[in-house]
């Protein structure tokens, strides 16, 4: 959304409040349209709300509130528009023209984002995936050429018309990327299984956008992944080992974070992505609990994990950012009510509580079993001190027996030696 001249674009903003949205629900959504239009790199010159009993088919908003919005336009300098709902490209082609602006929907601002911060080559790959679904029913206003005849001998049909040819080559585009995607997610879902066959159990993070995943990630394991108070920092999934309290290591995963209406196209690029919580043994529910509306956005994600189809899975809710609030009373009535656990990545206060309670959440993957191991084998014994967590050792004539609590999918490999 950068200008070539190096200029800042200058964005106006435009909200619906439909009969069955409160107030402060449109103020909130606008609010948040706002941080997102920053973290595009645009600046934002104003707003405007209507209320209005139903979205035009249209223009969105009524014809008086577009004459409106021209006007305010004009006025404050404004280069485009940004409306906080999605728009059909009927829409957005219709108020573009009655405004004389280029105009956008919340949808096209954060795949904008999206692809200003993809650093590796599936995050690419995923977000202009996501970008060519979107274009392919826009692309009747993208080009000025579309409805001439193509000419080109060898690359079109006979009477194919521009149009059609930029959607075929649109198409094949889609197609290739989703062949390569799925190359990668086999080769994400072999590592997967390289974990789970070593005994490591996985926790995911997932979280509103902007709740501290990467600063408690950091914070847990010691690593330098970048994070910063914005929108949709994280977009390439990281993972790192951690130490829980009895010294039994897991692996921790950070993902791409979670917002209200959420763009369609995003969930199905980054599906491949997004299958990893699938394989997590707990979903480590990360909120902004200094947020003044951490509840809508708890509920928000807990909505997206149930589309996802991970409702089931076992979650652990940690309240971070409690370094920010100012009200203890509002920090413990959060809590009350979800059952969350109070942290801050930042300080690393209530961080030893999540890991007892991760661990404890973990622990019925362990089997506690008592072993008879011949000094011959030392590998056997290796693997208990290394991916278990031994509880008692006696050096006897011709072996080891120790008690140890190994995670169940490795205790067929010392089965052999159960006492």
């Amino acid at each position: 959304m950068s200008d070539t001249d190096g200029k800042p674009e200058r964005a106006l903003l435009v909200a619906l409040r439909l009969p069955k949205r409160a107030r402060w629900q449109v103020a909130e959504s606008l609010e948040e349209l706002g941080r997102l239009t920053e973290s595009a790199g645009a600046i934002v010159v104003g707003s405007l709300t209507q209320d209005f009993p139903a979205r035009s088919s249209r223009l969105y908003v009524g014809k008086g509130k577009a004459e409106e919005l021209r006007t305010l336009a004009g006025d404050r300098q404004a280069d485009v528009v940004i409306a906080d709902d999605n728009l059909s490209p009927a829409q957005e082609r219709n108020l573009s023209r009655a405004l004389g602006l280029k105009v956008i929907d919340r949808r096209a601002l954060i795949l904008d984002i999206f692809a200003q911060r993809a650093r590796t080559s599936e995050g690419k790959l995923q977000v202009e995936l996501a970008q060519l679904s979107y274009l392919l029913p826009r692309l009747v206003r993208r080009w000025s050429h579309l409805e001439r005849l193509g000419g080109g001998i060898g690359t079109r049909g006979p009477g194919e018309t521009q149009l059609e040819s930029d959607r075929r080559i649109i198409r094949r585009r889609i197609l290739q990327i989703q062949g390569e995607l799925r190359r990668v997610q086999r080769h994400r879902r072999l590592l997967g299984d390289r974990r789970h066959a070593g005994g490591w159990p996985v926790v995911a993070l997932v979280g509103y956008t902007n709740a501290g995943k990467t600063t408690l990630l950091n914070r847990l394991a010691g690593s330098r992944f970048r994070s910063a108070d914005q929108l949709f920092v994280t977009l390439d999934p990281a993972a790192r080992a951690v130490a829980l309290p009895s010294h039994q290591p897991f692996i921790l995963t950070d993902t791409v974070g979670f917002i209200r209406k959420l763009p369609p196209e995003l969930i199905d690029a980054f599906r491949a992505t997004l299958e990893q919580l699938h394989d997590a043994d707990v979903l480590l529910h990360v909120v902004d609990a200094s947020h003044p509306r951490a509840g809508e956005q708890l509920r928000a994600v807990e909505q997206l994990l149930s589309e996802l189809e991970l409702a089931d899975r076992p979650l652990l809710l940690a309240l971070n950012k409690v370094d920010r609030i100012q009200e203890p009373h509002d920090l413990r009535r959060l809590a009350e009510e979800s059952r969350g656990i109070p942290v801050s990545a930042l300080t690393g206060a209530g961080l030893s509580e999540l890991l007892a309670a991760i661990e404890a959440l973990l622990r019925p993957r362990l089997g506690q079993v008592t072993l008879r191991i011949p000094y011959a084998d030392g590998p056997a014994l290796a693997l208990c001190y290394r991916k278990g967590r031994v509880l008692r050792r006696e050096d006897g004539e011709g072996g080891v027996v120790v008690d140890v609590a190994l995670p169940l999918r490795l205790l067929g490999r010392v089965s052999a030696y159960r006492v």
